[in-house]
Parts: structure tokens; sequence; C-alpha cells
């Protein structure tokens, strides 16, 4: 039975990429797959084969933007208090973040009535943080995807999310979970009422999301926390969600004539845009013997590579991590669990948001080295690349790990939960 499936990502390239790998596998299985993304992605979707009915989570722009341009200059504006701690950052980051998407929820939230009346919808699919309460209250089975770090999902067993905090020390974890209850109370609050207002449920506590009908989330088991906070009988864990979407990719000649591992360097699309630390990363990486391939992102013109290094704008991340030796990344959820798809250790940097949960984890379990983003010495960095990249048992650890995570299929996993749910 054919199905119309309504997508809603948040408009970041991580969960839209993530929507767009399991919408592509659904669209080759006949189903319909309509895209209610934000604005920005105009066109960008229809070229992929998916229907596109799109929102503005603000007043439109005189000018027309890139896609998940608002949420560029939203961390280009606050990259200053990246060097505070996760405690900090609840006022200056986390709780503002949460501000701008509660505005935008409101402000869509008469197109999604639109819209949902327009495509008429047999199953209902968001990955985003933040609730939408036409999707709750359309009558329709509502699928809820959780593509960050899934300490999103609370318990008293785990680290309260966006900590970064150990999971085998919690003599900070309650300072954080009060700290958090301080300055995000009101906002909940007034945000709850409004959902209520709307004909949805209340919201769980201090949470700003629904569980849906369905639940799914990406990380993969080797990593996950189910043993410490185990999930109820709707959630189902997507090892990896890793899309199959991306252009081919050819060594260029530049490195393929080089001698010496070859690393992939990436702050996402958001994290690139701090240039000051993109530039000093790669001045460091340039006095190494490896080659690097760099994810340069919007600003790509004001990034100075060295000789040692490719990179673009936009690269194929799913086609290089495969040939990489290992990864430098912020800890963004996707390139965290595409990096764990194909068995490669890491470095990781993180700015904000569940970043540091990622990179925590990533650590403690021996997969790679978090770093302090802003503070890291060069001999720091050279020196977690040499280890990472000498340490051959943890190659061989990695690489089963990834055999493990491939073969669980996560991509088409969700699509048959998805269907399941629709029908």
């Amino acid at each position: 039975m054919s199905l119309t499936i309504l997508f809603m990502p948040e408009s970041a390239y991580g969960p839209t990429n993530n929507c767009i790998g399991i919408g592509d596998i659904l669209r080759k299985r006949g189903h319909r797959v309509v895209f209610a993304a934000e604005a920005s992605w105009k066109g960008k979707l229809e070229a992929l084969g998916f229907e596109e009915d799109l929102v503005d989570l603000a007043p439109p722009a005189e000018e027309e933007q890139d896609a998940g341009q608002f949420w560029k200059d939203f961390i280009r504006d606050t990259a200053p208090e990246y060097r505070k701690s996760t405690l900090e950052q609840l006022e200056t980051v986390t709780k503002p973040i949460w501000e701008a998407l509660i505005d935008g929820a409101k402000y869509c939230e008469p197109q999604l009535k639109e819209i949902i009346e327009r495509v008429q919808p047999d199953v209902i699919v968001e990955d985003n943080v933040i609730t939408f309460p036409a999707l709750l209250t359309a009558g329709k089975p509502f699928v809820r995807i959780v593509s960050c770090n899934p300490l999103e999902v609370r318990g008293e067993g785990v680290a309260p999310v966006f900590s970064g905090l150990p999971a085998d020390d919690r003599s900070q974890w309650g300072a954080f979970n009060a700290e958090y209850d301080r300055t995000h109370r009101e906002i909940w609050t007034a945000f709850n009422e409004w959902v209520v207002e709307q004909g949805a449920d209340p919201l769980p506590d201090l949470d700003f999301i629904h569980e849906g009908d369905l639940n799914l989330y990406v990380f993969p088991e080797t990593a996950d926390y189910v043993d410490a906070r185990p999930l109820g009988d709707s959630w189902h864990r997507l090892d990896s969600s890793v899309r199959e979407t991306d252009g081919g990719f050819e060594l260029p000649a530049s490195l393929a004539g080089r001698d010496g591992s070859l690393v992939y360097f990436s702050l996402g699309s958001l994290g690139s845009a701090d240039v000051s630390l993109m530039q000093r990363v790669i001045d460091v990486l340039a006095t190494t013997p490896y080659r690097f391939i760099v994810s340069m992102g919007p600003l790509h013109e004001e990034i100075k590579l060295a000789a040692n290094m490719w990179g673009a704008e936009f690269v194929p991340q799913t086609k290089i991590i495969p040939m990489a030796d290992l990864v430098i990344t912020h800890g963004g959820n996707n390139t965290t669990t595409e990096a764990l798809h194909f068995g490669k250790p890491m470095i990781l940097l993180p700015l904000f948001w569940d970043q540091y949960d990622n990179a925590q984890r990533v650590h403690e379990l021996g997969y790679g080295v978090r770093l302090s983003t802003y503070t890291f010495s060069a001999e720091e960095l050279t020196g977690a690349l040499d280890r990472l990249l000498g340490d051959g048992a943890l190659r061989e650890r990695l690489a089963a790990a990834g055999e493990e995570v491939r073969g669980r299929d996560g991509l088409r996993r969700a699509a048959d939960l998805i269907e399941r749910a629709g029908a």
C-alpha cells in the first residue's frame, strides 16, 4: 500500500540529511514523500525526488537564503559563548537556542495546519527537538526521530543532556540539573501553556517535545545508554542512518600523490562558521605528516588550507569517511554515528548542545579523544593524532564495531518501522 509520508526536519543539515536518507528509501519503495522543511531548503529537496511544501519559521528574508542559514548566523553570532563551560552555556547558549526554536514553532503553527490539510499524510515524521502541536493534533500516527545524542531522553541513571559530564562520576549531575531548572523553568512553563492551548497534551516536565506513537533514535548500540536508562516499547534504536544520496568521490590528485594517513576534518555546517577555530586547527594539522580532507563550510573563502590538505564548502561526507583513517569532528550526532558506522576513531572538539555528550561518550568508551576545543595545545592535538593512528588494536576493535553497525542497516529499519506505523 502506497503511503503519503510527511517529514518535518529541523532546518540544520544533520536532521535534514537524516530524513533525506530515510525518505529516499521510502520514495524508492513507491511512497509519496513530502517535506515540510524550512523555506531556505527550497529546490534542494525537490532535486532529490521529494515533494516540497515548505514553512517559514520567521518572517521571510528579503533575499533568498542558503539552506539552514538562520542557524549558521546564530552559531556565528554566539561563537564567543562556546568558550564557556557547559554549565555556563545553559544561560547564554542553550536557553537562547530554545527561545529561537519556540519562536519558530509558534510562527509556523498556522502554516503547518494548512500543509497537513493539503498533503493529507498517512503518517507524520518529525526529526527535531521541539514540539509542533499541529503535527500532534492532526489525528495521524506521529513518529519522532531523535538524531541528537539519546541523553535527550532523560533518566536518573544517565548524565544530564547537554552537560558532557562523565557517566561514572555523578558529583556534578545535581548542580547541572538545578541550573537547567533555574534557567529554563520560565520559558518551558510558557511554552507548555501555549502547546496545551493549541490542543496538544501537556509536555513532560522541562522537556520541549512529546514522545511519538513511534520513537526512533540514531545511535550505535556499542555506545548506547540503555543499560543505565531503559526505554519503553515505543522506542527503537537505529544504530546508524547513513544516507545513500551523496555523490561519488575520488581522492584528489594532490592528496593521492602524497604519503601519510588520511584524516577527515569537519566541524559541521554550523561549527565551520567559526573561522578562527577552523584556521587554528588547520594550522596545527599543517605541521603533521598526514593528509587531510577538510569540510570548509559556508565561509570557505576565508579559510586557508595547507599543502597537505584538500577541501571544499561541501563534501560528500558519507563517501569520504570510509576512505579516512581517522575523523576530527565537533561531535555532531550525524558525524559521530557515521564515524562509528564506518569504524573510524575520532578526535572531538565540541562546541555546544549535544556535541559535548557525544564527545564525552566516545572518549569514555575509548573510541577517540575529547579535547578542550578552544584551549587545546598543538601538542595535544598532534599527540592524539599520532596515538590514535598508531593504535592497531583500537583500529581492529572499531572495524569490528563498524561491521556490526552496518549489518543492522538502520536506514531500512527506520523505513520499515515508519511503513508499519502508517499501515
